[in-house]
């Protein structure tokens, strides 16, 4: 018989907690990896990291078709994401460190109104900078 998931169970099936245990037991980066390794395949840990570097890029306060676009990531995967940040049971939030609503981005109210060829251009500039930031972060340079 196969063994089902459900929202209610999850946490107390046996199987699980035993995967828990698992990863519990690592006791450094370098363990984990190679359990990893050898418990998923590389489509597996493609996607668990598409999804953590999806969270990461949300948590910036990106939009979810930017985030989208600098992943590779559907936008379908993009807004499942960031449903479980604000409404899972807190993990992003706890690896990421942030709140329910995860747009860390604090938007400050201007001094002065811009027109909106400026706000344009204001926005474009910070996109290109987190965009920058996060190239160099993974250890590519912007072309």
């Amino acid at each position: 018989m196969k063994r089902r998931f459900t929202e209610d169970s999850w946490r107390k099936e046996p199987w699980f907690r035993g995967l828990v245990n698992a990863f519990t037991s690592c006791s450094t980066a370098e363990d984990t990896a190679n359990f990893l390794r050898d418990i998923a395949t590389l489509s597996e840990l493609k996607a668990l990291s598409e999804r953590l570097e999806v969270a990461r890029l949300l948590a910036k306060g990106l939009s979810y078709r930017k985030v989208a676009e600098l992943t590779g990531a559907s936008t379908t995967t993009v807004t499942r994401v960031a449903r479980f940040i604000e409404n899972g049971e807190g993990g992003y939030r706890k690896v990421l460190n942030v709140h329910r609503h995860h747009r860390s981005v604090a938007k400050k109210p201007l001094d002065t109104p811009m027109e909106a060829s400026q706000q344009r251009e204001a926005k474009q500039e910070i996109a290109s900078s987190v965009l920058q930031k996060y190239l160099a972060k993974r250890g590519n340079t912007p072309q």
